[in-house]
Order: C-alpha cells, then structure tokens, then sequence
C-alpha cells in the first residue's frame, strides 16, 4: 500500500509535485473532467469534489513583522482521488498538506500525509479544512459566505502560525467564469480564489514569536487532467499591487520551450478581467543555483493592454520547498509600473 500510495501522489496537483513527473497529463481514469457550462456556486464549492481526481486549497501570504522584517507563510491540502466514487461506494481519497514560512534569511517547511477514511484529513461543515492539527476553519458570521472570515493555523518542528484572514473584497472566479484553460489541446481545471484577505496573527519561530500583518491570498482549483502531456512545470504569479489591483497570471512550460499563458487582472473592487493564451508574457531575467538546481529567480511579467511591465524579485533566493514533491515557492517584491507584493510558485525544475 505505501509503495502504491506513493505512485498515486505523484498526480497531487499545485506545488506538491515537480511536473516532470506529476503525472498530471494522464487520463482522468474514471474521474469526472471539468465542463466549460457550468457554474460554480457557493458555498457548494468551496468543499470536495470526489468526482474529481485532484483539488487543493491554497493560503499564501505577504507579512510585515512587528520587527520590522518581511515575511511569508504558505498553507496548502491537498486531495488525491485514489478510486473514483461509484453506484456502490464513495470511492477513497489521500490528503497532504504542506506549511511553510519565509524570511530574508529562512525559509522553514514541513509536509503531512493523512487518510480521509480515517478521520486524519478532510474538509467539514460549516467549513473547516484540516489534516492532523493544522486546520482552516471558517469563522464567518451566520449566513455569510464562509471563506469571508477564517483561521489558519499550522506547526512543524522549527516554527508554527496562528492568523486571522478577513476578506476585504469579493470571491474572483479565474478563466471562463471559473473555467481555467491550461493548454492548446484543451486541458482545464475549475478554479477560483479569494485574493482579499487582511491578515493579523503571530508567527512562532526560532528566534521567537513575531506578530504579524498583512494581506494572503487563496486559490481553490480541481481536474482530473489539468496538463497536456507535454507540459512539464508552471511559473506561477498572485500579485498585489500599491494601488489596489491584483493579478493572477501563470506560464505552463512545455517540452519544445513555449508557455502556454493566462491571465486574470482584478479591479480593486474585485472586478475580473481574464486573459487568454498570450496576452500575458513572463520572462527569466536570471537564474541562481537552488537546491542544485537552476532555477530562475527574476523574472519580468509584461500584460500590454494594461500598461503592466513589471520584474520580480525573491524575498529569499532559497524558498526551495524540500518535501517529498519539491518545488520553489515564496513572497516577492513587484518594480515597475505597478509596484507590489506577491507570491510565486515554480514547479518542474
């Protein structure tokens, strides 16, 4: 069974996995495959879908510390459908959930593996998403939308987190009406997020506990085959810019060089504006040796029909995610004509 389940988190979607060998591009093997006529609804939403093979929620966040430093935290679970849901049975599933924080000097991270029929892992009503004791839980008023307000905690051996997120402006549906393309052949994925959150909490590290503030980011996405077979890593962007604007913007690399792009800028009143396949261009302007691999850590993202022409820099060259599924994932400064904050994520390197 170990050996099985290893395989078997291999098609864990998001940063969980080097695409090179994600096993994202195979068939969905029973599992359901997104349709560009629905609908997402909410709150229905924001809980699993077992008709589908992978799904993940994602937390990342810009911090400013009471010591005046920088800081981020990443807080992600995953879920693998191991065996589709049939007429006779729910079907199974295996969860993972990775935490990390991040500093000008550190970069801290750890993984959990549970097991969704054993109580180690899931998400619950009203809402709360959890894998051993690190939960997202929903602290919403009655009747509202349950991601408007939340805690978010975690814990590894070297650092933990408690934060509160506020959600200061409306859900953002990705795509088409959240119908994300991921290739010329026609992969997708459902995927849409709450990019508003006001943060406030404390981080516990070894230096000791820092209080915090700031602003996080949260996607949730799920497929059963959101690559094509050639594509092999993504470089992805969640950007916060001084003025109020946000863009989500991602480069899926495929085996010949080319990136397959998209786009979504959000007013700062939360209104979406997609953009398809090269509208968007991201650039590497330099790479580093992380982790004995080349990785770039400057990039340059160019949307002409906003004016946007922009370069990223790492808070920490050295965010490298070293779990069982490594990838580069941290905060970054924006320069340009639209100065900010964000994160990024790089797999496939």
């Amino acid at each position: 069974m170990i050996a099985r389940t290893a395989s078997l988190l291999l098609v864990i979607a998001s940063g969980a996995a080097a695409q090179g060998y994600a096993g994202l591009g195979t068939e969905a093997e029973g599992f359901a495959v997104p349709d560009p006529d629905k609908r997402l609804t909410f709150p229905e939403d924001h809980f699993p879908h077992p008709d589908f093979r992978i799904e993940w929620w994602y937390i990342t966040a810009t911090l400013d510390g009471a010591d005046g430093q920088d800081y981020g935290l990443q807080w992600t679970l995953f879920r693998t459908g191991l065996v589709p849901p049939g007429p006779d049975t729910p079907g199974t599933a295996f969860w993972l959930g990775h935490a990390a924080v991040t500093s000008a000097e550190t970069h801290l991270a750890t993984e959990r593996f549970g097991r969704g029929d054993l109580g180690q892992a899931g998400v619950t009503e009203p809402f709360e998403a959890f894998i051993d004791d690190w939960v997202f839980t929903s602290t919403a008023e009655p009747g509202a939308d349950p991601f408007s307000a939340a805690r978010l905690t975690a814990r590894g051996t070297e650092f933990s987190y408690d934060v509160a997120l506020t959600a200061e402006g409306p859900l953002v549906l990705q795509g088409d009406a959240g119908y994300s393309v991921k290739s010329e052949s026609g992969q997708s994925s459902y995927y849409y997020s709450q990019p508003f959150y006001a943060v406030d909490g404390t981080l516990s590290l070894p230096s000791g506990t820092v209080e915090v503030t700031g602003s996080a980011w949260l996607d949730r996405e799920w497929s059963s085959q959101p690559l094509a077979e050639d594509q092999d890593g993504w470089d992805w962007f969640s950007l916060s810019f001084d003025d109020g604007a946000k863009l989500m913007a991602f480069g899926l690399r495929d085996s010949s060089g080319g990136h397959f792009t998209s786009a979504t800028w959000i007013e700062p009143d939360g209104t979406p504006t997609p953009y398809g396949n090269g509208a968007v261009r991201v650039t590497a302007l330099e790479t580093a040796q992380v982790a004995k691999r080349e990785i770039p850590v400057r990039w340059r993202v160019e949307l002409p029909e906003r004016g946007l022409d922009i370069e990223t820099a790492p808070l920490n060259r050295d965010a490298w995610m070293d779990l069982t599924f490594s990838y580069w994932e941290g905060p970054i400064r924006v320069s340009g004509t639209h100065p900010g904050r964000g994160y990024l994520e790089m797999t496939g390197y």
